[in-house]
């Protein structure tokens, strides 16, 4: 029997790379590595998972644990704090060493959610997150422009002599993996350069999920953190006009809720309910 951080660990797992080899400059980070048989006990080995909510960095420490599961790669540091005059500057999210090719990595996780929002002109910009509050193009913005110029600046090649390296013996990949949800119209459609895979679903508005489409079925929520758990996994289902008055409770706090839906014991689907 999994318990819930090991559904999330699977989920994490099971989540594919946005895209493959280089995207908009950067490049995909691909490890190499099998979804291990037997899965690490990460409740054992890192007990801090328990009291960390936040689903990026339970995410992070995912990866920190496959990483020192594998005999491929060597954790060299993490979560590496820059300061100038006690201001932090940022931070290094990993360095490894690929002991196959004696490479030395600095590598940015990324786990993300996004809706498709066909309004917008270019492709890159219908990516956004389901809030609306942030998008994939500000993301590699974001890594392109401060996250891995920040392995080059004095305070980082400070602490990178510690570890007897350079910046010039790192190369800088990502890890971005991300599940996409597609307007329920657009169910269809083959997305250009990103990783078909990564569709988990689709999202609507509150008026076409209420309607008698849906009335028939149980439903779930659930909180953030088990948003990448795979739907078969949800318990506590409930009924249609109930999961309404969680949506509407969501909306209040403009936050667009993953629902889950089981249409049959062997059948579920999962999809956004956006407030915009």
């Amino acid at each position: 029997m999994l318990n819930r951080i090991n559904k999330q660990l699977l989920g994490y797992l099971h989540t594919p790379p946005l895209w493959r080899g280089e995207l908009l400059g950067l490049q995909q980070f691909d490890p190499g590595l099998a979804i291990p048989q037997d899965l690490p006990d990460p409740e054992k080995a890192m007990p801090s998972l328990a009291s960390n909510f936040v689903l990026g960095k339970r995410m992070e420490s995912f990866f920190e644990l496959l990483i020192k599961s594998s005999d491929r790669y060597k954790l060299l540091a993490n979560n590496i704090q820059i300061s100038r005059q006690k201001i932090t500057l940022g931070e290094l999210d990993f360095l490894l060493k690929d002991l196959h090719t004696n490479q030395n990595i600095h590598l940015e996780l990324v786990y993300k959610f996004y809706v498709y929002d066909p309004s917008f002109s270019s492709e890159e910009a219908r990516w956004i997150g389901p809030n609306r509050k942030d998008s994939f193009l500000q993301k590699m913005e974001k890594l392109s422009e401060k996250q891995f110029p920040l392995l080059h600046i004095p305070e980082t090649r400070d602490f990178l002599k510690t570890l007897d390296l350079n910046p010039e013996d790192l190369i800088q990949q990502t890890y971005f993996k991300a599940k996409l949800f597609l307007p329920w119209a657009f169910q269809q459609y083959k997305i250009p350069k990103l990783n078909q895979k990564c569709i988990a679903g689709y999202y609507l508005s509150f008026q076409e999920f209420d309607s008698a489409n849906y009335k028939d079925f149980k439903y779930f929520a659930p909180s953030k953190q088990d948003w990448p758990v795979a739907p078969q996994f949800g318990k506590n289902w409930v009924s249609f006009s109930e999961i309404k008055e969680r949506i509407q409770s969501s909306f209040e706090r403009k936050k667009s809720p993953l629902i889950w839906m089981k249409r049959s014991e062997t059948e579920f689907t999962a999809f956004f309910v956006v407030w915009w």
